[in-house]
């Protein structure tokens, strides 16, 4: 089965997973749910989407099964990508009338901050404001302004990230590593409100039309809140010891943001190993995998994890 990520469609995260009858499953990712797999060495191409409007969009899966060459996708399906093409239409780029009944509905711009302090602003459509800092792993985050359609948003966006040098990516990678030492709440509440807060500033002295300026926070999901306080997990933490490239890896979920789980590691008896590891799922993207009973081997680097 290829795997399309970590989703969070309701309060419920799943690992979605396309199978070899072109149908999509999920695996559930809640507290204390088992997943055990052997990834098949290679990334894949993902297919490439269609969106036929604000609520409606195909997945068309990739012809020949292609390796992926453009981040998820081979060059085909890159090419024929609908949703590419929004990141340029408030740039005067051309659109097909199914993304642009899409981008024309109502957008939330958002601050989002993560375990280390890094903070970007970003964008959600209406239908998906709650999902898409869940799926961004925020720790925090806030909304500041309601805008009429995507190219109102996405020209706010831009204008955020020239006057006040917010990014607008936060690396994967970077998530994972500062959860494993996240910092305070306190703090990174403290810095989400004070960007949030310049933000509000900045556009509210705009000569621009078509947005609202808000001030509401983002309620982060209570499955998250385990991963993203050090002190509620109680037992050490480590990176995760393995890489999601080849080989067997078993888990048990114990807390999760966006992609990134805190995880516990079972033994072949299901006995867990001391400490609680943290896990790049998103990772896994692009990735051919089988499910089973498998484990983690972590035998070589015991002394040095303990």
């Amino acid at each position: 089965m290829l795997v399309h990520g970590v989703v969070w469609d309701s309060s419920s995260p799943a690992l979605r997973l396309h199978t070899p009858a072109g149908e999509f499953t999920d695996v559930a990712l809640a507290q204390g749910s088992s997943l055990g797999l052997r990834v098949i060495p290679g990334l894949w191409c993902l297919g490439h989407v269609k969106v036929h409007g604000p609520g409606e969009r195909t997945h068309v899966p990739c012809r020949s099964s292609s390796p992926a060459e453009r981040g998820k996708q081979c060059g085909a399906c890159f090419a024929k990508d609908d949703s590419r093409l929004m990141h340029d239409f408030h740039r005067g780029g051309s659109v097909p009338p199914g993304l642009r009944a899409y981008l024309m509905q109502p957008h939330w711009l958002y601050v989002a901050t993560f375990a280390n302090g890094a903070t970007k602003i970003g964008t959600a459509s209406a239908p998906r404001k709650w999902n898409r800092l869940a799926e961004q792993g925020a720790v925090h985050a806030s909304y500041v302004a309601n805008a009429e359609d995507g190219r109102i948003v996405r020209v706010l966006e831009d204008l955020v990230t020239r006057d006040l040098g917010l990014v607008q990516q936060v690396r994967s990678a970077a998530k994972a590593t500062s959860l494993v030492e996240p910092r305070p709440g306190v703090e990174l509440q403290a810095i989400n409100r004070k960007q949030a807060a310049s933000v509000r500033e900045l556009l509210g002295g705009l000569a621009m039309t078509g947005y609202t300026v808000v001030e509401e926070e983002w309620e982060r999901p209570a499955l998250a809140d385990r991963l993203c306080n050090a002190r509620a997990s109680g037992a050490i933490r480590h990176a995760y010891p393995a890489t999601f490239d080849d080989g067997g890896h078993g888990l048990r979920v114990r807390s999760l943001s966006g992609a990134i789980a805190l995880a516990g590691l079972p033994d072949a008896s299901g006995v867990e190993v001391e400490g609680s590891f943290v896990a790049d799922l998103g990772a896994l993207k692009g990735r051919r995998i089988e499910l089973g009973q498998h484990v983690t081997e972590i035998p070589a680097l015991q002394d040095s994890l303990f």
